[in-house]
């Protein structure tokens, strides 16, 4: 492992080397400035940083949440919520006040819950941000401070406490008659720095044998290349796939060194492989996205459109009339009717056709549904019917 180690600083050292020796400009002709050559443009490269596809097995986050109490409100509070009232007469027998929670109005006060993020390798003393949700009645925690609370992991035991002046951004104003304006939400807020760690959690980062790597997408190509990716910078054998998700990678014993092992495997550049050809459907905003690797058989498309418009309309005869020509009442001692007179339509605009040549991709269906005028629920019911005949050769996924 030292062997390997040191062959890794030495390919780091002199890639290093190589890339100042790139960078260095050309030295100036005698009298002249330096000219600098304008590299050829480059083609596009689909490449990753191992840290932006992957993340290694046991570092990660851990959540937390707590009950408190918010107090210093301007009568946005919970009122007379029972659990709020019980809440505070704890809070103030910790002090030993006795205090009828009758007698207790938390007009000002309201109850919270509190929840927070645990980074990986947080350490006693560190801060860490806490968001604050009403949980009762209160209609705005605007001007409020949380007072000392208690955040427990699931194993129910504490990890940090919480306490400080709440930033609201939302605004609830209400007025005598019950008008209210509400901009944002006034019942959430946060304490940036608000929490202080009191337990490190426990991480296997030091004692693993071996460290796993696990791909944000499961996918067997990415797996395979990340390996040879891996093992042509650190050296045959270090890399091995276990499955189309983890690759096992063997680091060193000694932590210093584990830790720069690990931050240059997390620079190794790796292609992901074409992920599956998918058109993904939102039905419920007609959004329709396309990925790479979308072709079709060859088939035809009828598409038309059929509008019926329907109006309702009332006549109402009304009796006693004058006649105009003699002045005699027509239909005396009659009664006012209404008579409904409907009137339909039917427009059908004559169907349209469009023929998906052999291996259409997905610059000619586009196109061709573009060309036909064809809506967001239109473009669904197309898609549906090609995926049904077989035609369409991707993944149909409706969300």
């Amino acid at each position: 492992m030292k062997r390997m180690m040191g062959a890794f600083l030495g390919f780091a050292l002199a890639g290093m080397a190589s890339t100042a020796m790139a960078q260095a400009p050309a030295a100036a002709p005698a009298g002249g400035a330096a000219i600098m050559a304008s590299a050829p443009p480059q083609p596009f490269e689909r490449l990753d940083r191992v840290k932006d596809v992957a993340s290694f097995a046991g570092v990660r986050s851990n959540q937390l949440v707590g009950y408190g109490i918010v107090v210093g409100l301007n009568k946005t509070g919970d009122g007379n919520v029972a659990a709020t009232l019980q809440s505070l007469q704890s809070l103030v027998a910790r002090f030993g006040q006795t205090v009828d929670p009758n007698s207790l109005n938390a007009a000002n006060s309201a109850a919270v819950m509190v929840t927070a993020d645990l980074p990986a390798f947080s350490k006693p003393g560190q801060r860490i941000d806490v968001t604050v949700s009403a949980l009762g009645k209160a209609t705005s925690l605007k001007g409020g401070v949380l007072l000392m609370t208690q955040l427990v992991g699931a194993d129910n035991e504490t990890y940090a406490m919480a306490q400080g002046n709440l930033s609201v951004g939302g605004l609830g104003v209400e007025a005598k008659d019950g008008s209210k304006v509400s901009v944002n939400i006034p019942t959430v807020g946060r304490i940036p720095g608000g929490a202080s760690v009191e337990r490190i959690v426990a991480n296997p980062f030091e004692t693993m044998p071996a460290m796993m790597i696990n791909l944000n997408n499961a996918d067997f190509s990415t797996a395979t290349r990340l390996v040879k990716a891996i093992n042509k910078v650190m050296g045959e054998g270090t890399a091995s796939a276990m499955d189309g998700t983890t690759i096992r990678v063997l680091a060193p014993r000694d932590a210093d060194q584990r830790v720069a092992f690990m931050s240059a495997i997390e620079e190794i550049k790796v292609e992901q492989a074409a992920p599956p050809a998918r058109v993904i459907v939102n039905s419920r905003t007609g959004t329709i996205v396309i990925g790479e690797g979308v072709f079709v058989t060859p088939a035809a498309v009828s598409h038309g459109s059929l509008t019926v418009n329907i109006k309702e309309m009332m006549k109402v005869s009304q009796p006693g009339q004058i006649n105009g020509d003699n002045n005699t009442v027509v239909n005396p001692g009659g009664q006012t009717a209404v008579t409904p007179d409907s009137q339909i339509s039917v427009d059908q605009q004559p169907a349209r056709t469009f023929l998906f040549a052999p291996g259409a991709q997905l610059s000619n269906i586009v196109d061709a549904m573009n060309a036909v005028g064809a809506s967001p629920g239109d473009l669904v019911a197309i898609l549906e019917a090609l995926k049904q005949s077989g035609a369409l050769h991707a993944d149909l996924i409706v969300i």
